[in-house]
């Protein structure tokens, strides 16, 4: 007896594609291991603690706006620790010039040189860009720490975080302790606490970095994820959390 195979639904076929789209996708992103640190790093730009030798770098290699990037205009790579009470950046910067040229830290924050560290607590993902179903710190060389909130304006996030950095030559070597904070955050909440860190947490995270060779706009803004190949295009991380990696805290 023959037995007669049915040709595949269309419907069937298309819940496939996108399956397998979902887990490329998924494979795209980055996965980043941040190790336990028993005593918080110093804030100095300095990072001579030996906890940092325990982390592994991650490259800031992916163009996300901008063409033709020379290696000797920028390269950078990033570093993660935490405790029990903040997560721990640390950035080393190869850039042949550092520019702040507007001195209102809300107006075009992106435009100025600035580190943008993005963080979705609980790793779900979606729509972040005027909520805070997910932070986009935008870091400047002052120090001030810029977000847009619910009402789409521009708000400072000193209170947040701190960060400083030192320079040497083309070199320049970033430290940040970062709260975070879960996705019902309002602003202007003086009460509101960053949530407790533990071992196993998993959170939505990437990096970028806004450079300014001088001008009024950047020149590029590059990141550690391969955005385009999750969402097809290369400027969505501002918006959408699901092009985040994932980071895990682990404590062995």
């Amino acid at each position: 007896m023959t037995t007669v195979l049915k040709p595949i639904s269309i419907w069937v076929f298309t819940l496939l594609l996108l399956h397998c789209f979902e887990a490329f996708a998924q494979d795209s992103r980055s996965y980043y291991r941040a190790p336990y640190a028993a005593q918080a790093p110093v804030i100095d730009g300095i990072a001579s603690e030996t906890i940092w030798e325990a982390a592994q770098w991650k490259a800031i290699d992916q163009v996300i706006i901008g063409e033709n990037l020379a290696a000797d205009d920028f390269s950078g790579r990033i570093k993660l620790v935490w405790d029990n009470k903040k997560l721990y950046v640390l950035a080393e910067i190869i850039d042949d010039r550092l520019s702040d040229v507007y001195a209102d830290p809300l107006s075009h924050y992106w435009d100025d040189e600035a580190l943008e560290i993005f963080v979705d607590e609980d790793a779900s993902g979606g729509d972040h860009q005027y909520n805070h179903n997910a932070f986009a710190y935008h870091i400047a060389l002052d120090n001030q720490v810029v977000d847009a909130g619910l009402d789409k304006q521009p708000h400072l996030y000193n209170e947040h975080l701190m960060s400083r950095w030192q320079r040497t030559g083309d070199a320049t070597i970033w430290e940040v302790a970062l709260d975070i904070y879960a996705d019902d955050y309002k602003d202007g909440a003086v009460t509101a606490k960053p949530v407790t860190l533990q071992s196993g947490k998993i959170m939505g995270f990437m990096f970028a970095y806004c450079d300014n060779d001088g001008g009024k706009t950047r020149d590029h803004f590059i990141g550690t994820e391969n955005i385009a190949a999750v969402n097809g295009e290369r400027n969505r991380g501002w918006i959408d959390a699901s092009v985040f990696g994932v980071l895990e805290l682990i404590k062995e």
